[in-house]
């Protein structure tokens, strides 16, 4: 969700209509790795009725002084397919509603968009683990100033200084990056089918040794979530997956949200195809085993179902006071900006509570004002999911929605 620095909307805009062009070429040529794919017409510079943005009646009654600013919600999906994303789902609430679907569904056959697709929402899914974990406090199940090493002993050496839970949620735990089968796409597509498990993920933190004394700067990362995805299915009993569904999903009936089996690679249900840049060529990344990113990072779900997750955690019918104050607190370290999972950001004057995520082909945010005056869930195709492409989605999807 944070915004890139020092790139404005306008240059974006400028760069997305200078590269149009070459997208289509680079279909046209397809990728060495993967099946070619011809140019459809949707990718042209001047997309057809099939490809255009899709928005809801709920977005047309409302006020043209109140409510969302439905105009430029709307040219932020103008446009779709482009250079940086082959399609986005949009939907805004609180103080009236906005609803849009732009871009194809597969840039082979040019279908359009689904707005019900299914996506993987990457980081987003801390907010879950983050949930589960409070949940758990507030049973008394779990301590928050509890320790790793207390609750999981064995994980860390003796080189690790007490690491409690909270630091955990809140990212100030001084663990260093675990394991990956690649920092980038690029590195990770020729091991996409690869299984890494948490366990080998954290124990490749470890052996690192810690970063800093814990609770003394906030660094964000998967490995603390990856950690407390682990201290769940021990204190449980169960695993995490679950545990999401009995605790989250089942309850608000998020029916269309799950977790990946171990080695699982696919899209289960109707899903927009992902793609990325790889070497100059846009290579459809849809299939691939995200399941090591596990707890921190492998949730699966659609712009409804998290619509309705967002708006009952902020309503406290999922996180019971006092341990949903967690989520809105954040610690005393300089420069910290998340509290337990949620980021505290500032968009045009609101403040803003909210987590962004992406995967290989995919990106996602969730994020709303603390009274629920406003709500927003975007899931974008991003041709640069784990670059540039999250900041991007945030900076023309994200600010028009908080624009009013």
């Amino acid at each position: 969700m944070r915004p890139a620095r020092g790139t404005s909307t306008s240059s974006r805009t400028r760069r997305t209509a200078l590269v149009a062009a070459g997208l289509v070429a680079a279909l046209a040529a397809g990728a060495s790795a993967a099946p070619a794919f011809a140019a459809p017409a949707s990718m042209s510079s001047t997309p057809p009725a099939s490809a255009s943005v899709s928005v809801s009646a709920e977005a047309t009654s409302a006020k043209a002084t109140s409510g969302p600013d439905a105009e430029a919600l709307a040219a932020a999906l103008a446009g779709l397919p482009d250079h940086d994303a082959t399609a986005a789902l949009l939907r805004v609430g609180g103080d009236g509603g906005w609803r849009g679907t732009a871009g194809v569904r597969d840039v082979r056959t040019g279908a359009p968009a689904l707005e019900n697709a299914r996506f993987r929402a990457g980081s987003v899914t801390k907010v879950v683990t983050a949930a589960i974990v409070l949940q758990l406090a507030a049973e008394g199940r779990i301590d928050l100033d509890g320790t790793v090493q207390r609750y999981l002993p064995g994980l860390l050496t003796e080189d690790f200084e007490p690491i409690t839970v909270r630091q955990l949620l809140n990212y100030t735990s001084g663990l260093k990056p675990g394991a990956s089968l690649g920092d980038t796409v690029e590195e990770g597509y020729a091991h996409r089918f690869e299984t890494l498990t948490p366990r080998q993920v954290v124990a490749a933190s470890v052996a690192k040794g810690p970063a800093y004394t814990p609770g003394t700067r906030q660094t964000y990362g998967n490995i603390h979530y990856t950690v407390l995805g682990l201290l769940v299915e021990k204190v449980t009993g169960d695993s995490y997956a679950h545990q999401a569904q009995v605790r989250i999903f089942r309850p608000l009936g998020m029916r269309h949200s799950s977790f990946p089996a171990a080695g699982d690679t696919g899209i289960h249900g109707p899903h927009n195809r992902g793609y990325d840049w790889i070497d100059g060529r846009l290579v459809d990344v849809t299939d691939w085993n995200m399941t090591d990113r596990f707890a921190a990072g492998d949730l699966v779900s659609t712009t409804a179902d998290l619509e309705r997750f967002l708006v009952a955690l902020f309503r406290g019918r999922v996180v019971p006071e006092p341990q949903l104050g967690e989520m809105f607190t954040l610690p005393h370290v300089p420069d910290a900006h998340y509290g337990a999972a949620l980021e505290r950001i500032e968009v045009n004057g609101k403040v803003v509570w909210g987590k962004g995520g992406s995967r290989p082909g995919y990106t996602a945010a969730i994020a709303a004002t603390r009274d629920l005056s406003r709500t927003l869930v975007y899931s974008v195709n991003s041709t640069d999911a784990k670059g540039d492409g999250q900041q991007a989605a945030a900076e023309r999807f994200a600010f028009p929605a908080f624009n009013r």
